[in-house]
């Protein structure tokens, strides 16, 4: 029989599958930028990023069919994450894989949102509901990204990767730019219609 305090229990746990793979993909991404910029092993480069990208998908199904979720998950996963992605984004920006305003782009709105928290952290609300077209910008970018990866040389493989993934970045910069202005615009309603928590129990709200 289920203790009642199981579930507490479990979300408390470190050594858990899902957990483990997050540990793996932080592994994986000093592996991936010495790979990319010390000897240029593009081909084995481009292995670790599909296995990052294979683990952060598995870690989160795992972490639902095992009831695994822990707090230190909550955390780890989307630090990770951020990581692996800004790692990506500099090291193909040094490879000139892509240009240099592209990754500036990515970067500085995963920056501006981040900053947009703090309008729902003072006013008690939980962060803004996912906006579908910003996971689909998200699925395009992490498609684009290996495939201009394995663009890199001249193989006839190259030649043909190469305008796809390009079409691609651009696509899904468009699109997660876009989505950034959205979640930007509802921070800004939010921040205009509610006040803060401190001044509503000030004045007994």
């Amino acid at each position: 029989m289920t203790s009642p305090n199981a579930g507490s229990d479990a979300s408390d746990r470190i050594l858990t599958v899902p957990n483990i793979l997050s540990g793996i993909r932080l592994l994986l991404i000093p592996l991936f930028a010495y790979l990319l910029l010390g000897p240029q092993a593009d081909g084995l480069a481009l292995v670790v990023l599909l296995a990052s990208g294979a683990t952060d998908w598995l870690d989160g199904k795992l972490a639902r069919a095992l009831g695994q979720t822990s707090r230190l998950g909550a955390l780890l996963d989307p630090l990770v994450d951020r990581l692996s992605v800004v790692t990506t984004l500099v090291t193909f920006v040094i490879r000139g894989i892509i240009p240099w305003w592209v990754a500036a782009l990515l970067i500085g709105r995963d920056l501006v949102l981040a900053g947009t928290m703090f309008v729902y952290k003072r006013r008690g609300l939980p962060p803004p509901d996912v906006i579908y077209l910003g996971k689909a910008a998200t699925f395009v970018l992490m498609v684009a990204l290996p495939v201009l990866l394995g663009s890199t040389g001249d193989s006839a493989v190259a030649g043909v990767l190469a305008p796809i993934g390009n079409a691609l970045l651009i696509w899904g910069t468009g699109l997660y730019v876009w989505t950034g202005v959205l979640y930007t615009y509802k921070a800004w309603e939010v921040a205009r219609a509610v006040p803060p928590s401190i001044d509503r129990a000030a004045h007994g709200g």
